[in-house]
């Protein structure tokens, strides 16, 4: 869905930042409560920042920049009811929220007061909006329908369809609006118009077509509409959904039944679109509105969890996946998302636990075996990861284009593993599917290149990947370091130098870049990027290709010395010409 009419919007935490501290924090003690309170809003942490601010708020009752930092965090923990009476106040004191205007709005829809929502949007002066533009109007159409008027409701979704960049939204709530009161053929009509533009646009307008197909006894056709909006890759939810379909049962139109769910829909259909437009914190209040007004609303109940791992709340995340109950469609969504959480949180051994159960729940997933190939992989468990992907590859149609990242990953675990046979296989296999994939490229390119095979070839590969990546660090350094062993010196230096300037702590690139000075007679400039290859070395990093004794060597003896030690080939032009 179109989001440039929005991208204007600020975010949460520009709404309710101060530029510099407020004069209240010198009285006494409001301070301690403000700092400590500021630095929990910038650190995601909504309980200890809405505990802080309600301390400080009790210092001073009429602080209009408290309330709304306690809104927000209320808010943002989904405590709507909490949150009610601080937006009121705020609200008759005269100060213009677009937060307490969104607490104030959902408790209003809790009561199924809709008599207010239509006032208050309707008294709003013109330039101005209770929330924005496109919220107000959608919530004006289905607060027409809670208060009894299909025609106005009909009618404001039709007036704000005329608007430039709104008319998606409005059609699709229009369609869901008329669904709800019985109107399946017109629901559909505007779901089938423009070769299903509406239909097209979420997972969520797909189900909801589905539903109305179905209560229109269009089972067939809504079989035929899944299949084409999905490509038969259904997950655990669109598979039972199918499944009914199939047996010939009705499917009862849920997505926004009653005008409370169709208020839900607008907030949630506003975070989506807004999500990874806008700042997290943001995103988050529009979740956690569609959650509250509808419990079983489990792709808000996701959107929210997601949310909370990208800010790094990672037990709030945690707690949010796990109240979606084993028996919702949803529930293996749920689970991928809290075992990722767990990874996040560095509690890699209950992320595992998570995807094995799921693995005996859900065994003909592939994305949970893949899922648990990469969390094992990155714990460096090379053996198991090769399973899992072995697993995943077995359960996943060839025509799939994302084999490639599994042929790719499953490549990286056998090269570490040391079976080069078959990392150099699965590497080329990856590159039948996506010729010009950068990343496959570079890894196979530098591994042939360690390995001193097929030299002309794996430049060709880096090359390319380069070509692809230009501002991609350790894609450039393949390049320098590729002609460095081709023996072409001169040609490695501009690239190795570029490599580090795009990753200049990184201790692997600027040890290179010194083998590569040192190789064209630059000895003290070599001296010198070794010397700071070794302080980057993280001494826990025991994955390293960086070996910091080798490098002492070098600064010891210099590289010819350590080649000599090694067995390996001398250096044919630095001392040469």
């Amino acid at each position: 869905m179109p989001v440039r009419f929005i991208r204007s919007l600020t975010c949460a935490t520009a709404l309710i930042a101060a530029t510099a501290l407020p004069t209240f924090v010198q009285a006494d003690g409001l301070a301690g409560a403000y700092l400590a309170a500021r630095a929990a809003t910038l650190d995601s942490d909504f309980k200890a920042s809405a505990d802080y601010y309600n301390r400080a708020l009790v210092r001073d009752p009429q602080n209009a920049l408290l309330m709304e930092h306690v809104v927000f965090a209320r808010l943002a923990l989904g405590d709507i009811k909490g949150a009610a009476p601080v937006a009121t106040r705020l609200s008759e004191m005269g100060a213009r929220s677009q937060i307490a205007n969104i607490v104030m709005t959902a408790n209003a829809v809790m009561k199924q007061d809709y008599k207010t929502i239509i006032d208050r949007i309707t008294s709003q002066e013109d330039g101005h909006y209770e929330i924005n533009a496109l919220v107000d109007g959608l919530l004006l159409g289905w607060a027409h329908l809670g208060a009894g008027s299909v025609a106005d409701a009909l009618g404001q979704f039709d007036s704000l369809g005329q608007k430039e960049g709104l008319g998606l939204f409005a059609r699709y709530h229009r369609a869901l609006a008329l669904a709800s009161v019985g109107d399946y053929e017109g629901a559909e009509a505007l779901f089938a118009a423009a070769e299903g533009q509406l239909t097209n646009t979420s997972r969520r307008a797909v189900i909801a077509r589905l539903e109305i197909l179905s209560q229109l006894g269009r089972n067939e056709q809504a079989l035929e509409v899944l299949a084409d909006a999905f490509s038969g890759q259904l997950d655990p939810g669109l598979a039972a959904l199918s499944k009914r379909l199939k047996d010939g049962e009705t499917l009862p139109y849920a997505l926004a039944a009653t005008p409370t769910h169709g208020i839900a829909e607008v907030f949630f259909t506003m975070g989506a679109a807004l999500n990874g437009e806008m700042a997290d914190d943001y995103v988050l209040m529009y979740a956690r509105v569609a959650s509250a007004l509808r419990e079983d609303h489990v792709d808000a109940l996701l959107l929210a969890a997601e949310l909370f791992d990208q800010l790094g709340r990672y037990a709030l995340s945690i707690e949010l996946y796990k109240q979606v109950p084993r028996t919702h469609p949803d529930y293996h969504a749920a689970e991928l998302g809290r075992a990722e959480a767990l990874r996040r949180a560095a509690k890699p051994d209950a992320a595992a636990e998570v995807l094995q159960q799921l693995a005996r729940d859900f065994p003909k997933e592939a994305p949970v075996y893949t899922n648990l190939g990469d969390l094992l992989r990155q714990q460096e468990d090379y053996t198991g990861a090769v399973a899992a992907y072995d697993t995943a590859l077995g359960l996943m149609d060839e025509s799939v284009e994302g084999r490639w990242f599994l042929l790719y990953a499953r490549g990286i675990c056998h090269e570490r593993l040391k079976n080069w046979e078959q990392a150099e296989t699965d590497f080329r296999a990856a590159l039948e599917i996506r010729p010009d994939q950068p990343q496959v490229l570079n890894y196979l390119g530098y591994s042939l290149v360690e390995k001193q095979e097929k030299l002309d070839e794996a430049l060709s590969m880096i090359e390319r990947a380069v070509a692809a990546r230009p501002d991609a660090g350790y894609i450039v350094d393949s390049l320098g370091w590729v002609l460095y062993r081709l023996g072409r010196y001169q040609d490695a230096v501009k690239p190795m130098e570029t490599a580090v300037e795009l990753m200049p702590v990184d201790p692997v690139v600027n040890d290179h870049l010194g083998d590569v000075y040192w190789a064209v007679g630059r000895a003290r400039e070599a001296e010198f990027q070794w010397k700071r290859a070794l302080s980057f070395i993280d001494p826990e990093d025991t994955d390293s290709e960086a070996d910091p004794e080798r490098i002492r060597r070098k600064l010891e003896t210099g590289l010819d010395a350590v080649l000599l030690e090694e067995g390996a080939a001398p250096l044919k032009v630095a001392h040469d010409g």
